[in-house]
């Protein structure tokens, strides 16, 4: 599975480079991305064509893979810190409240001296300060259950999203409230080479812990007493993974603007096929994610072409009746229920 979907990704990769509205044919793709990394000449006539392949295409699609694999790595944490079969980062607020942060740098300009790196920070911090008011109002003298995190969550997520709304209506032109509109529904038409570290490297790290405490995820998602009594401590440990989650969904959000469904629908997918061990799950999910949103980020950019659709129109039409047929489906359970 895993080399069947490395195998794939790749695939994605280059079709996701070769097509577009400006078509570049398969063997052109391969020739520019491999003078591009191992070096060689371009002739003058194809200097056009290796812009579009190298500066424009292949950083746009490597961005779609880290987002894609991102957001089904937070999916997977969030389904199981909540034990909730419908959690993804937008029922936990996280989402929204990194809305906020990069909505406010997008109409008003914060952070404005941080440059690049504005919109990560302030996407950061939104997810920070919603997961930790998610966190306080959950909790109480009893400890913190998986459906009153649900329940604050949702409610502090449409919270967030009447104040991104407040944003939008305040914005000083027309031009900044149309850029926030579209990028709440996902775009990654100003993916950049710049963009790629930071959001790769809070990925990689991400799911390198997680594949670390898998075992712990696969005692927390049977239940706090069985959690207990194998050792983990359901408390502390969901104390990390809001931070975890909170920090990847802020660093997503930023460079991509709110993208859903991936992480609510992914993860299911992914346990249908391999099971509810996490340490499959977190191996396989991150690589279908990728090749899930370079697809539809392709789609995106072609359906309307010159125009791009947003991410999450696209995401919505595929997700909606996967997650429809999934919770049909007799075999499929989640958490034992």
């Amino acid at each position: 599975m895993v080399a069947l979907l490395g195998v794939a990704l790749l695939v994605s990769v280059v079709c996701g480079v070769a097509l577009g509205p400006v078509r570049v044919p398969l063997v052109d793709t391969v020739t520019h991305l491999r003078a591009a990394l191992f070096g060689g000449i371009i002739d003058q006539a194809d200097a056009g064509t290796y812009r579009i392949v190298w500066e424009i295409r292949l950083p746009r699609v490597l961005l779609a893979a880290v987002v894609g694999a991102g957001l089904s790595v937070v999916g997977v944490v969030v389904q199981t810190m909540v034990r909730n079969a419908l959690a993804d980062p937008f029922v936990l607020g996280m989402s929204s409240g990194a809305s906020v942060g990069a909505s406010t740098v997008v109409v008003f300009g914060v952070f404005a001296s941080m440059g690049l790196y504005a919109l990560s920070v302030a996407a950061s911090l939104g997810a920070l300060v919603a997961t930790v008011l998610v966190y306080v109002a959950a909790r109480t003298s009893q400890g913190l259950t998986p459906l009153r995190l649900v329940l604050t969550g949702t409610a502090m997520a449409y919270a967030f999203s009447a104040v991104t709304t407040v944003l939008i209506f305040l914005a000083p032109h027309g031009d900044a409230a149309r850029s926030v509109l579209f990028w709440l529904l996902g775009s990654l038409g100003a993916a950049t080479w710049a963009m790629l570290p930071l959001s790769t490297a809070v990925v990689v790290i991400g799911l390198v812990y997680l594949r670390l405490i898998a075992r712990s995820l696969n005692a927390l998602s049977m239940g706090d007493e069985t959690s207990l009594t194998l050792g983990v401590d359901p408390t502390a440990l969901r104390r990390t993974l809001f931070v975890v989650s909170s920090v990847l969904t802020g660093t997503l959000v930023a460079v991509s603007g709110a993208v859903g469904f991936v992480g609510l629908v992914v993860p299911h997918l992914v346990r249908m096929v391999v099971g509810a061990d996490h340490r499959r799950v977190l191996t396989v999910a991150p690589l279908a994610g990728a090749v899930f949103l370079i697809w539809v980020d392709l789609v995106a950019r072609t359906v309307a072409a010159p125009q791009e659709l947003p991410l999450g129109v696209i995401t919505a039409v595929v997700g909606v009746p996967c997650f429809v047929f999934l919770m049909r489906r007799r075999g499929y359970v989640f958490g034992g229920r």
